[in-house]
């Protein structure tokens, strides 16, 4: 599926305003003729692509995708941003499976996490960093002209997140190397599992030939978005945690502390804030047991076309008690510094509401006096972010060594040094020193 058409004016936009105007187009109306002979001199490759592409065998041109407004240098600024409605028009059905799925809430989700707004603006809307992978789903008109108001002028669409612009290329976007990009590293590392696992070095032995066609090996779409749907959920979510609570007592316990620690539940009261409304508004956890239900019920589904179901459901199962205890290491750090903000030890960040942790911060406070969290908060940060995300994504990754050396091994490292500085901390408050 070539989810998206030419941004050839596009390039020239930038390129133009760059070199301060490489060629002149004086014609009245846009023509494919005057658009590449202009860009195979500002934007070569672009063009070369578009050559390449199915939009180009379907007469797909530079003005379906980026209107008629733009005809030289001079108007560079009229030029059209196509966005993911934009592919909508002729790739409807994408588009609405798009929608429903979680990379349509991935601006979204960035912008409602409070750390997002207190990092550098090229990190987040400059396309690096956090936003060079969130730059994806529907925006509102509003952001897309804060955006430009920045000097941000590329962050505008999402389908090339996964079909590179300008060729679009459905094999591209189904080789597991697409997602390579946004789906590796600190705090998400499935790239990294899945291609040490059994599932990715099958994968990679059936691509070089030495398995035969037929042979069982999954890429992450043939898990995450089967038979190219472009809808993709999964039970956990990224944060790892879901409603309702668990019926077992401590892990019930364990989950409040945490949903205490992302801010959606109040700390002294123990009900629900703002965030959760965010939280909801993006589809960033299962709500309801039904809802959970139903994704678990895809992945087995899915996991049945080379295993049994039992299996499937044994190894899924397994997921879920690694989740359990992780939830308890977690739980146990986090109610830690919860003691040493209440007892006056450890002060509050200027941008906290509550003097609790606060997870979704990740490794900072924010503005105001206190500006980088405490060593003994960095612990806590990093505990959950990068060493539970290991050990859970690990498990269902089917990755020993994440699971364990990465994850599991190093959340109980985390925790030994949060009790450890906490005892340091309250001597020290009693003596004064």
């Amino acid at each position: 599926m070539e989810m998206k058409k030419s941004l050839l004016v596009f390039a020239a936009a930038s390129a133009l305003i760059l070199s301060g105007g490489l060629c002149s187009i004086s014609s009245a109306e846009t023509t494919i003729e005057t658009c590449v002979k202009c860009h195979e001199k500002t934007s070569p490759g672009q063009v070369a692509d578009w050559k390449a592409s199915q939009h180009f065998k379907e007469d797909v041109t530079c003005s379906d995708c980026h209107g008629t407004k733009h005809n030289s240098e001079k108007d560079a600024k009229l030029v059209s941003f196509p966005d993911e409605q934009t592919c909508g028009e002729c790739h409807e059905d994408q588009f609405n499976q798009f929608a429903k799925g979680k990379h349509n809430f991935g601006w979204t989700s960035l912008n409602a996490l409070p750390v997002t707004h207190v990092e550098p603006d090229e990190l987040m809307e400059g396309g690096k960093g956090c936003g060079g992978c969130h730059n994806m789903g529907i925006k509102t008109d509003a952001q897309k002209k804060e955006q430009l108001a920045k000097g941000y002028r590329y962050q505008n669409n999402s389908c090339d997140e996964c079909h590179t612009r300008h060729t679009f290329s459905k094999k591209e976007a189904q080789d597991p190397k697409a997602c390579q990009q946004c789906h590796m590293g600190y705090d998400h590392p499935q790239w990294e599992m899945w291609s040490s696992s059994k599932h990715g070095t099958r994968w990679f032995a059936k691509e070089s030939g030495k398995l035969p066609a037929s042979a069982s090996a999954p890429s992450c779409q043939e898990c995450h978005l089967p038979e190219g749907t472009h809808e993709n959920r999964t039970a956990w979510g990224f944060l790892g945690v879901r409603l309702p609570l668990p019926k077992d007592p401590q892990w019930a316990a364990d989950r409040v502390s945490i949903l205490k620690a992302l801010g959606v539940l109040n700390p002294v009261t123990g009900k629900p804030t703002a965030r959760l409304d965010a939280v909801k508004a993006v589809d960033l956890v299962r709500l309801t047991e039904e809802a959970w239900q139903t994704e678990r019920e895809k992945m087995v589904t899915t996991c049945k076309k080379c295993h049994s179901e039992s299996y499937a459901r044994t190894q899924l199962e397994m997921g879920d008690a690694m989740l359990q205890k992780t939830d308890r290491l977690l739980a146990q750090g986090i109610d830690e510094i919860a003691g040493l903000y209440k007892d006056g030890i450890l002060a509050k960040p200027d941008n906290y509401s509550f003097a609790y942790p606060d997870l979704l911060f990740f490794m900072r406070t924010g503005g105001g006096k206190l500006n980088q969290a405490s060593h003994i908060e960095q612990v806590l940060f990093q505990m959950y972010m990068k060493h539970r995300m290991r050990t859970y994504q690990g498990v269902f990754h089917a990755n020993p060594d994440y699971t364990y050396w990465y994850g599991w091994a190093m959340m109980t490292k985390d925790l030994t040094e949060i009790k450890d500085l906490a005892q340091i901390m309250r001597a020290t408050h009693k003596t004064g020193k």
